[in-house]
Parts: structure tokens; C-alpha cells; sequence
């Protein structure tokens, strides 16, 4: 039986429906949500082994604004992106290409891997008034305080890559080992928060085309990182860091935050690194903010 969301009744205040649309050489699935009408869109873009429902408790908590929220080529119900490599930079053409075809001159959000791909895009001139990170990837996941357990991974997705089809799949989808990764990403004491967060996981986390794909998409994102990006994206730029994020530590974030030209911190207590999950109301009041004009109009 699902766990029951903590989100639910602000969520389904929202209105959403799902779309499709030819970008890329391919077909991009991708859920509105919000009001039509809103002075302010949000292309929000999830994480590595997401899609894109790991982002609606952040939306639960968005009113007035609309969020257009795709499926990562590859990831939920978005097909691979056909005759390429899922690297970074075809992600990043993906997202570009994504961008103009429904939502031009939207402001653009990622969360964890997601982070990486909207900075490559924006490095790399995606138009976009704001940029927002959320638990960005702002170090070398292999310098992390879990660095041990990052090289673990990339046996786990080499082996997966590797095994005949069957059992490599197998072993990518492998209940336990995605229960031990929510374990691990997890800080909450909180019972039913737990059980939704490791149910989200359960049900969510092998939504993946294929092995080749994921594979693809793991070198993406353990061989890149948004630090790169950083001095190339002018725009007014809000980073939402987690205090305990055991991917990225704090003192990255803070350093990360000196590379950009114009960027604000803010730091959330008690949370690693699924902010999404554990403190979307404290993320979404964050971008609220930071979206909000301000009385002399500067923002």
C-alpha cells in the first residue's frame, strides 16, 4: 500500500495536466501546473533516476506561479533521446531545445543532477531572466563526504552496464538496493515522512528507458559538476543548499556561491540531500522570494 503524502491536499489545490512535444528528435513528455495566466513560468528540472513527480512537493507549496516540469530524456515517460549519447551537453541541448518549443524566457530550476544541466544550458545560452539550483551539485561527487560510497556506485552502474541484459537490468532495479540509497539520502526522524520518502523511491527511481541510458546518464553526472558553469551565468541566481547534503557539503555550497557573479545563498537546517521531499514548504518559500518583485522593482 502507498505511503500517503504529507503534500497531498496542498497538491491537489493545483491544477496540472500532461502534455507532450517534439524537441530533440524525440517526443518529451512534461505536466503544467498552475494557473495559466500567471506572471511567472518555471521550467522545473529533476534529478539523476527521477522524473518528474520527485518535484511536486515543491510545487505543492508554489501558488500563483506556473511550473512546466518535463521527464528527463530517458527517465518517467520521456523515450531516450534517439541516435546519441546521454551526456551532459545533450542534456543541455535537450533543455535549450525543450525551453524555446513551450516555455521561452521561463526561469529555469534543477534539482541534484538537474542543477548541472540547467547551468551547462545557461553557460552555454539558454535565455532566462533567473536561474535556481536546488541541492546543486557544486563539488566532484567523488570528493564528497560519501566518496567511498560514490565509487561503489560507479562499480554498481559499470556492473549493470556490463552483466548480460537480463541480469544487469535485473540488478539496476533491485528493490533493496534502491532502499538502501533512500536510506542513505534520508535525515528525517519523522515515521511517515520516511515511509513517504522511501515509498517515492520505490516507485519512482527505476523509471528508466534501459541500462544504457542509465549508465549515461550516471557518468553525466559524477564527471561533471556546476562549478564549471558558474562564472558564465550572469543572470540573478538562487542557490537552495541543504545543511547535512552528504553528495555536496555546505562548505562547497558556500564556495560554490562565490563563483557566480550575482548568487544568493540559502541554507536550510536538518535536511541532506532531498530537500524536494523533506523541506519543499522551506524551498518553495525561498523561490517565492526570490521570484517576487521587490518594492524598487529590481526583482
Amino acid at each position: 500500500m502507498p505511503a500517503p503524502s504529507p503534500y497531498a491536499d496542498a497538491l491537489a489545490a493545483i491544477p496540472v495536466a500532461r502534455h507532450e512535444v517534439a524537441v530533440a528528435g524525440g517526443v518529451t513528455a512534461y505536466w503544467v501546473y498552475g494557473p495559466a495566466d500567471a506572471e511567472t513560468t518555471l521550467v522545473a528540472v529533476h534529478g539523476y533516476r527521477g522524473e518528474h513527480h520527485g518535484l511536486e512537493p515543491v510545487v505543492a507549496f508554489l501558488g500563483g506561479i506556473r511550473v512546466i516540469s518535463p521527464d528527463l530524456p530517458g527517465f518517467g515517460e520521456t523515450a531516450p533521446l534517439p541516435d546519441r549519447e546521454h551526456d551532459l551537453q545533450a542534456y543541455a541541448d535537450w533543455l535549450t531545445q525543450f525551453v524555446a518549443a513551450v516555455a521561452p524566457g521561463a526561469v529555469i530550476l534543477g534539482h541534484s543532477f538537474g542543477s548541472i544541466v540547467v547551468a551547462a544550458a545557461v553557460a552555454g545560452g539558454l535565455p532566462t531572466p533567473r536561474v535556481i539550483l536546488v541541492n546543486p551539485i557544486g563539488a566532484p561527487a567523488l570528493e564528497g563526504p560519501r566518496g567511498i560510497l560514490t565509487r561503489l556506485a560507479i562499480f554498481y552502474y559499470w556492473a549493470g552496464a556490463k552483466l548480460p541484459r537480463r541480469l544487469g537490468d535485473a540488478l539496476l532495479r533491485n528493490r533493496l538496493i534502491v532502499r538502501v540509497m533512500s536510506v542513505s539520502m534520508a535525515k528525517t526522524k519523522d515515521p511517515e515522512l520516511l515511509a513517504f520518502v522511501h515509498d517515492q523511491h520505490d516507485t519512482y527511481f527505476s523509471r528508466f528507458s534501459d541500462r544504457d541510458v542509465l549508465h549515461e546518464g550516471f557518468l553525466a553526472s559524477v564527471s561533471n559538476d556546476v562549478r564549471a558553469f558558474a562564472p558564465r551565468i550572469a543572470q540573478p541566481t538562487l542557490l537552495i543548499a541543504a545543511e547535512k547534503d552528504d553528495i555536496t557539503p555546505i562548505e562547497a555550497e558556500r564556495h560554490l556561491q562565490t563563483l557566480f557573479p550575482d548568487a544568493e545563498l540559502v541554507e536550510i537546517a536538518g535536511v541532506g540531500h532531498l530537500i524536494h521531499y523533506e523541506t519543499p514548504r522551506a524551498a518553495a518559500a525561498a523561490i517565492t522570494r526570490f521570484l517576487t518583485p521587490s518594492a524598487d522593482g529590481t526583482r
